[in-house]
């Protein structure tokens, strides 16, 4: 099988423990190796003349966190190639197998002992247009607008597929995707979406008013904002991607035309996950 390694990494000079056993584990079977630039720099790995190519792979292995992942995403775009996360990171809510158990889940994927979780994104339209996001309009996890430079409100008139919904005023508005509904939404009191649900979530930073609530839409929904406040510039992200964005932009939000394949092993699934990463399997009554 042809795999393609990426990672993140300020280390150039050496490599950490599993970078070497994934390596290893696929020299031993004989899988025909690219890696990604980062990688190839590191004097180790001379031996590998094949830089990632994603159009020539099988499979996409990211090694880190959910971040490392997410950062995969524009290069992987609409090639369908499937993408294994390996955690060495924190929660890793998208990453599959975990660092503990990772020769067992290499052995789980190779035997092909998963399934195929198509993960929904969402496309991104600025008007006037910024290079930075028509190079790829796409976030996995969320679209959000905050502030820049101010602390001052933003107001964030939004409407629903030519529909006034309302004038956010607020410190900004995520947008997410079920997949990044357990990211930064979840973090600001958004509501936990099952990653094969067709939904988006509309939720407010710090609203001014009290009763706004985070709100879920399908998400064939065409989404237009207008955003403006006392700064020049606001800040709008993709993932992990964040630019400025000139006040008084328009925003248009819609379901991207394709999906990310992620693997997920055999014996897992988005339940037992949340019970692992948030806890929700310790309470005692449980276990009685």
């Amino acid at each position: 099988m042809k795999v393609g390694i990426f990672k993140i990494s300020s280390k150039l000079d050496s490599l950490t423990e599993y970078e070497n056993a994934v390596i290893e584990y696929l020299d031993k079977y004989n899988h025909e190796i690219f890696i990604d630039i980062e990688l190839f720099k590191n004097l180790s790995l001379k031996k590998y003349k094949q830089l990632l190519d994603i159009t020539k792979i099988d499979v996409l292995f990211t090694i880190g966190g959910d971040g490392t992942l997410l950062r995969a995403i524009p290069l992987v775009k609409d090639s369908n190639v499937p993408v294994l996360g390996i955690n060495t990171g924190q929660l890793g809510f998208l990453t599959s197998v975990n660092k503990e158990s990772l020769i067992k889940g290499l052995d789980m994927f190779f035997n092909k002992k998963y399934m195929l979780i198509k993960r929904t994104l969402i496309e991104l339209k600025t008007s006037p247009e910024i290079f930075e996001i028509t190079s790829f309009p796409y976030a996995l996890n969320e679209v959000a607008i905050n502030r820049k430079n101010s602390t001052s409100m933003l107001s964030i008139k939004t409407t629903i597929n030519q529909k006034l919904l309302t004038t956010y005023w607020s410190d900004g508005l995520i947008i997410s995707t079920p997949t990044g509904s357990t990211g930064y939404s979840l973090s600001s009191g958004g509501p936990i979406i099952s990653p094969d649900a067709n939904a988006f979530v509309l939720n407010p930073i710090a609203p001014h008013n009290i009763s706004m609530r985070p709100l879920i839409v399908p998400d064939e929904s065409e989404i237009k904002i207008h955003v403006t406040g006392r700064s020049i510039k606001h800040l709008i992200s993709l993932d992990n991607r964040r630019v400025p964005i000139k006040n008084g932009s328009s925003i248009l939000i819609s379901k991207a035309p394709f999906c990310i394949n992620t693997i997920q092993l055999e014996g897992d699934d988005f339940f037992m996950t949340l019970r692992d990463k948030l806890f929700w399997g310790l309470d005692k009554r449980n276990r009685q």
